[in-house]
């Protein structure tokens, strides 16, 4: 029987194909019907380096990118020794015999295909050579061909007959070196690899979470964006602005991040939603105006798509650790939201939370992205853009009165905390938006009454926004005396280990907020109920989140921590599970 999960990674230089290939096979594999969910880890450097995409394909949902390979072409010899030992036992090894000589071994299947003479000597076609890889991976998993070449038709058509007919030659190579050379062997088991589908469904789409981000932020409305490039989270601006101009939006790439933020605070301050996107070290740089999006009580999004730090860290490597940034970051308290999707498809929808957060309570609001969930792409149902309705600001009406001399009271004390806000050019409405501490009327003040009133005022938006928080994940046993609280990410892996657990009589409970900061004490509060057993899994080392829950709650959880700059493997979770459970039975 045909398998329903398996996991492909395609490994090799920065430039030489990988990344092509593996889009290639994912377009073509979810038009066929196969549910697909990919990481990629590029290198940090500018040129070349170790590179590797992975893709995990089967007939049902995927939530973690796969604790290992199933079958692992390398294009070259550093590829081979850098994705080697994540090949499991029995799996298959693709390599080309110019780059790579390895040896013999037990553990696994291994047959050369010589990709490069292929695409040099028999196609006269070197740049082709990604697409004979396309060919063999396709061949060997059981991909129908007909999604593939017609794929290529559609990107490569309108390039000219020349350039289609080479690519179209290049995948029929691969197909037919597979055929002839590899599935005739004696011994070769082709039910280890070959992947049962479900019905093609063009309902479904495959992006990256920046993209699903950038996606929902136009349905959101957005309407200027002003950004500085930085891996992981340059592909949002770039998306937006190709997009963003054709929606009669605006997009710059400002000199800094320093001053990306206060443009975004500028475009607000005029009536926009407005938005940036960045990584830890931009946040950094960003926290400065984020004090002033707080004290001027201007709506703003700031998607923040984390990477492995310290300092320059690793670029391109994965780590939950700028909750603390996020949530607590900046000189003084400033008040801000920290949201954090789960998954690609969630992207979408919580960026249109945080923009109706961010209007609503007249603060910034922080979207906590990660390097998998920016760089992963999913095959998603296509986006209900109705599915969230749009919040709008409390506006000024000059009909309202207000009791001071007819002066527009834009930080008038009210119950809620939040006043009425005014644009540029309404009549009556003009008012200066400071960093400094202020009245009513927006006019500087330094006295202690003021100072207490307005830092109240402005916490009180802050402890009133958790009754809006959008609705956590649920996994697994809501009874169970285990459970297992996680964000971002991380969800995916949590959420299978919580299943595989369950198969072996185990019970689970698990959650994932959408709101970090402040905490959803509602949502979470409950879930501690019957539990014996806490664990807060996250990819950092100091357990961020677990530490804000602890200090809000006053009680002790167990820190679930991986700092490698990788993902949760699923079966680490599993292992916490299993050890939570002997101890839940002492």
């Amino acid at each position: 029987m045909p398998k329903n999960d398996l996991v492909i990674r395609v490994a090799g230089e920065a430039g030489e194909g990988v990344l092509s290939t593996g889009q290639l096979l994912v377009q073509g594999a979810a038009r066929a019907g196969y549910r697909v969910l990919t990481d990629f880890s590029p290198p940090a450097e500018i040129k070349g380096g170790y590179s590797f995409f992975q893709i995990r394909i089967g007939s049902r949902p995927f939530y973690s990118r796969g604790d290992s390979v199933d079958l692992l072409l390398a294009f070259n010899r550093e590829a081979y020794d850098l994705s080697i030992g994540d090949l499991a036992e029995g799996g298959l090894l693709i390599y080309d015999p110019a780059e790579v000589s390895p040896p013999p071994s037990a553990d696994r299947t291994q047959y050369p295909v010589p990709l490069s003479e292929i695409a040099r000597t028999q196609l006269k076609f070197e740049l082709g050579k990604n697409v004979v890889a396309v060919g063999v991976l396709a061949a060997l998993f059981g991909m129908p061909e007909e999604y593939l070449r017609k794929l290529l038709e559609q990107r490569f058509g309108a390039r000219g007959a020349d350039i289609l007919n080479k690519n179209l030659g290049a995948l029929e190579a691969g197909l037919r070196y597979v055929r002839e050379h590899i599935i005739t062997q004696p011994g070769f088991r082709r039910e280890l690899f070959e992947v049962e589908r479900g019905p093609a469904d063009g309902s479904r789409i495959v992006v990256s979470g920046n993209q699903a981000a950038s996606l929902g932020a136009l349905t959101a409305g957005v309407q200027f964006f002003a950004g500085y490039p930085i891996t992981p989270a340059s592909d949002i601006m770039e998306f937006l602005a190709a997009e963003l101009p054709k929606v009669g939006g605006a997009v710059i790439q400002a000199e800094d991040e320093i001053a990306s933020m206060n443009m975004v605070l500028g475009a607000s301050f005029a009536g926009k939603r407005a938005m940036t996107s960045t990584s830890g070290p931009g946040v950094s740089l960003m926290v400065e105006a984020l004090g002033l999006g707080s004290m001027a009580e201007l709506p703003c999004v700031l998607v923040d798509c984390q990477r492995a730090g310290p300092s320059t860290g690793m670029p391109t490597r994965h780590e939950q650790g700028d909750l603390w940034l996020a949530a607590f970051g900046g000189h003084g308290e400033i008040q801000r939201i920290v949201l954090a999707p789960t998954s690609v498809e969630d992207c979408y929808y919580q960026i249109q939370h945080a923009f109706n957060l961010a209007d609503k309570y007249q603060l910034p609001v922080i979207l906590l992205l990660d390097t998998v969930l920016s760089v992963r792409t999913e095959s998603i149902p296509r986006p209900d853009p109705q599915r969230i309705p749009r919040w709008s600001r409390l506006l000024y009406q000059e009909t309202n009165g207000h009791p001071h001399e007819g002066i527009y009271l834009r930080y008038q004390l009210t119950e809620s905390g939040i006043s009425p806000m005014s644009v540029p050019g309404q009549r009556g409405g003009q008012y200066v938006a400071t960093g400094l501490e202020h009245n009513e009327e927006g006019r500087p003040r330094y006295d202690a009454e003021t100072k207490t009133a307005f830092t109240e005022k402005r916490f009180k938006k802050l402890a009133a926004a958790p009754q809006d928080a959008p609705a956590p994940d649920h996994y697994g046993d809501p009874d169970a005396e285990i459970g297992i609280i996680t964000w971002g990410s991380t969800a995916g892996a949590v959420r299978e280990a919580i299943e595989r657990a369950a198969e072996e009589g185990i019970r689970v409970a698990g959650i994932a907020p959408k709101m970090l900061w402040p905490v959803p004490d509602a949502q979470l509060r409950p879930f501690l109920e019957g539990k014996q057993e806490v664990l807060v899994a996250e990819v950092n080392y100091n357990g961020q989140f677990a530490r804000i829950l602890e200090a809000h709650w006053g009680r002790p959880l167990q820190h679930l921590t991986v700092y490698a700059g990788e993902p949760f493997k699923v079966r680490d979770i599993l292992a916490a599970i299993r050890k939570a459970a002997r101890a839940a039975v002492r």
